[in-house]
Formats: structure tokens, C-alpha cells, sequence
């Protein structure tokens, strides 16, 4: 963890420049409308031509902007800077077009960066293989609990461009970012940061295991006040090691267990911290109690203790921490609750979309009928079901890859019962909760955590977990 003083980047004169957008969408459309409104002269190009995109390209046309659809390999002539969709891999030609010429290239999340006024609210980042939306916005929740003027942005939905720009004053932000984003942010420079986990995610995109660590390591770059870590990574922290940061930075762990000093965790069912207290080998700070976080799961009090992490960084007090714990809502789909029926828990955690996320959803109950499948993206599922075999009473299969999942139980869990639905048809949903009610006994959890994506049979992991609680409420009726 080298030290170093970061200093702002200056202001840039847009008018005249030539800038070239790669992608319409979310973020391509309100780039080129936010260069153009500056002067820039703008252009974006399209992998596609479809109906929806010649609509964007009309809609952008309208107001001068130069659009080339079903033509995204070519840089174009004169380009002098290209802003790209993250999602936009970094092996286009287009990009080796714009390293050959000496280009930067800079996603949405690294205009937003650039284009903060002097007085811009400071960011809080987070980032990882899983938990980041709902970390992000437990960490909001509690500094809004603090009375402070903040929102939860970036990779979660709202436009950073939109905060950036905005006449909405903030105090700080909380800033979710994906490792595609980090990627095309290289001056970013947050207040503080964490990195959730690690694990295997978008290797397609990234190359490899090591270039994806790397880029949700940026996360750490230029860091002022604290690198916030998980303690049961190991690659996290190593990631903390490597990073540049400002001087006086610390590295602080947060730990499902008791914390040691620059760290916070768990003692007797209190969340505390020994991170941001006064003489932190001696003593500690109460936080919040494992009752308020919402789901007390393992895996969501380690996104609690890693946004009390944030924030206290920040300087919030304490009680705003369990205020806002308290005051916080998960989204849909992430460990939902949705009935129980005949002493039998149902839950809900579409969400759970490769095998990390199904790893510590599984985590979370003792005895389960798991109901898993669908795009595997990939993935191997052997160390997924040597971990959780024993808490498994049977295995609804569905979803095109489940032979994957099927293989691995019999390798790792053979006295497992396993039901495999073989069908990939929207309705294959209630068929699978109606034998997963047949496996479970009274006590159980029947658990929808896939491990897997949802496009063979849903349009995303909402439209899953809907079908899900559809089927268990027709179950209950």
C-alpha cells in the first residue's frame, strides 16, 4: 500500500473537441447529449441497427450529433478522445484504433469523474463480485440517517453523469461500480473504497482471473482515508497492498468474526468497530446488533459491517449506522422472504446468479431444498456443492446447464435427492416449487438461489424470482 498526494485534474475546454461515443444506451446517449451540450463535436458509433437504435440515432441527430449505426469497429477521423459504454470490450478495434493513435479512453464513470465541479461531493465506492447494490445502498440508508444530502449512483442505476450534473446538491455519494466501469476510469479517485469478494465473474471480458482483480483493484487508486477489505478474501486485502493511495490511507478489515484493531466485526451479536475509535488496540465502538440488519444472513451482515465501514470513514456517528441498518429495504429478488407454507420457509434470491452468490445464500439455512439452474455462463459448480452439501435435504433442477449442477452432486452430494425438470419453458417454475414442497419437511428452507443466469427461460433474474413467488403463493392458496 504505497502513498502518494493526488491532485485534481484540471479543467477541460470541450469546445471543438473531437469526441467519439462508443455505444447508445444508459450511458452512451446521456455522454453524447452531455459533450455536445459543451461544445464538443460529437460522434457515436453502433455495433447495431435495429429499430430501437435508429429511434436513439434520430432522437440524437435532432440536436447535431453525428451517429454511425452498425459500424462500431471504425475510429473516426479526426477523433481526439473516445467515452465509451463499459460494457464495450476492451479488445474492439476500435480501441486498439485509439491506442495506435495515442488516445485516451475514458468510460461514463470517468467523464463523471472529470466533469465534477471544485466544490463536487467526495465518493464513497464500492465494488465486487457480489453484494454491491445492496451494500451501496445500505451505506446511503446510513448516511442519510446521518443527515446528509446523499444518493446511491453508478453501476446501480441512477446516472453519475445525473448526480454529477445535477442541480441537486450532495454531501457525498454512494457510488456502486462494476468492474467493467473501473476499467475505463483511470483517474478516479474516491474518498474510500471497498472490495466486497473476489471471484470468478466476466472472465470472458476480461481475459483472465488476474485482469479482472486488477480492475476491481482501481477501486482502491488515490484513495484518501481508508481501503476497506474483507478479511475472508484474501484477495481483497492484496489488492489493498498493491494500491497507490494518498498519504495517511489505511487499510481497515471488516470480519464476520471478532475484529482486531483497524477492523470491524462481530462480538456477541453486536456489530462494532475498532477501526475509528480512539486507541483502537483498547477499545471499541458498538454499532448496530445483528437484529438490524435486514436479512440477518452472513453474507448481508458482511455488506453491513463493510457500508458501517464507509461511513464511518466519512465520519458518521454511530447511532446513524443502526438507524440506518434499521431503516433499510432490500430490493426484490435478493434473500426475499416470500411465505411460509406448511412450516416451510420460502425464499427468494433470483439474485443469486453464479455460484459466489448461491454460496453464501446457501450459507444462510440449515436445511434446504434448493432450487437451482439455468445459464451456467461458464461456470463449474463442484466447490459450490462440496460446500453445501450438508445442509442440503433435496435439489430441484432447471434450466438448460443444470446437467452441470446434476454432475457435480452426483460427485459431491450423491445421497442427495435430485429432482431435474427437464424443461426450459416459463411454466417449468411451478412444476419446480411443487416438488421442491414435496422434498421439504417442516423447518426447511425451500431456497431459489440458481447459481446460474436467467435468459433460457426469463427475461432477467426479476422475472424468475416473480415466477418464484407466483408459484408459492399458488402453492399456498
Amino acid at each position: 500500500m504505497g502513498s502518494r498526494k493526488v491532485t485534481s485534474s484540471e479543467p477541460l475546454d470541450w469546445q471543438g473537441k473531437h469526441v467519439t461515443v462508443a455505444g447508445l444506451g444508459v450511458s452512451g446517449i446521456p455522454a453524447a447529449k452531455v459533450l455536445h451540450a459543451r461544445g464538443a463535436n460529437v460522434t457515436v458509433v453502433n455495433d447495431g441497427d435495429d429499430a430501437r437504435a435508429r429511434e436513439q440515432a434520430a432522437e440524437l441527430e435532432a440536436l447535431g450529433i453525428t451517429v454511425r449505426l452498425g459500424d462500431g469497429a471504425t475510429l473516426p477521423e479526426g477523433t481526439e478522445l473516445v467515452v465509451t459504454a463499459p460494457g464495450w470490450k476492451p479488445d474492439k478495434p476500435l480501441f486498439a484504433a485509439a491506442r495506435e493513435a495515442g488516445l485516451e479512453i475514458w468510460g461514463d464513470v470517468e467523464l463523471a469523474w472529470r466533469l465534477r465541479g471544485p466544490d463536487a461531493a467526495p465518493w464513497l465506492a464500492i465494488t465486487g463480485t457480489n453484494g454491491k447494490t445492496t451494500t451501496t445502498q445500505m451505506l446511503a440508508s446510513i448516511l442519510k440517517a446521518a443527515g446528509l444530502r446523499t444518493a446511491a449512483v453508478g453501476n446501480i442505476g441512477v446516472s453519475l453523469l445525473d448526480a454529477v450534473l445535477g442541480e441537486e446538491q450532495y454531501d457525498v455519494l454512494a457510488v456502486e461500480l462494476s468492474s467493467y466501469q473501473l476499467h475505463w476510469a483511470p483517474s478516479l479517485r474516491a474518498h474510500s473504497a471497498a472490495v466486497l469478494n473476489l471471484a470468478p465473474d466476466h472472465l470472458d471480458w476480461h481475459g483472465s482471473m488476474e485482469a479482472y482483480a486488477a480492475d476491481k483493484g482501481r477501486v482502491y487508486e488515490g484513495n484518501r482515508v481508508a481501503c476497506v477489505y474483507n478479511v475472508a478474501d484474501k484477495a481483497t486485502e492484496d489488492l489493498v497492498r498493491e494500491a497507490d493511495v494518498e498519504e495517511g490511507c489505511r487499510a481497515v478489515g471488516f470480519t464476520l468474526g471478532t475484529p482486531g484493531p483497524s477492523q470491524l466485526g462481530i462480538v456477541e451479536g453486536i456489530l462494532v468497530d475498532r477501526a475509528f475509535v480512539e486507541d483502537r488496540h483498547k477499545n471499541a465502538q458498538e454499532l448496530a446488533e445483528i437484529s438490524d440488519v435486514n436479512p440477518p444472513a452472513p453474507h448481508n451482515i458482511a455488506n453491513a459491517l463493510a457500508a458501517a465501514a464507509l461511513a464511518r470513514a466519512f465520519g458518521v456517528p454511530a447511532r446513524a449506522v443502526r438507524d440506518g441498518l434499521r431503516d433499510f429495504t432490500p430490493d426484490a429478488h435478493r434473500i426475499a422472504h416470500v411465505a411460509d407454507v406448511d412450516a416451510v420457509a420460502y425464499v427468494d434470491d433470483s439474485k443469486a446468479t453464479n455460484t459466489h452468490a448461491a454460496e453464501a445464500s446457501l450459507a444462510a439455512y440449515e436445511s434446504i431444498v434448493w432450487i437451482a439452474g439455468g445459464l451456467a455462463k461458464g461456470a463449474t459448480f463442484d466447490e459450490l456443492v462440496a460446500k453445501s452439501a450438508k445442509r442440503l435435504r433435496g435439489v430441484v433442477l432447471i434450466g438448460q446447464d443444470r446437467a452441470l449442477i446434476r454432475e457435480a452432486l452426483a460427485r459431491h452430494a450423491p445421497e442427495v435427492p435430485v429432482v431435474d425438470l427437464d424443461r426450459t419453458d416459463t411454466g417449468a417454475m411451478l412444476a419446480a416449487v411443487q416438488e421442491a414442497s414435496r422434498l421439504a419437511v417442516a423447518g426447511d428452507t425451500v431456497l431459489l438461489a440458481p447459481a446460474c443466469a436467467s435468459m433460457d427461460m426469463f427475461a432477467n433474474y426479476n422475472k424468475r424470482g416473480d415466477a418464484f413467488a407466483e408459484a408459492v403463493r399458488e402453492l399456498g392458496s
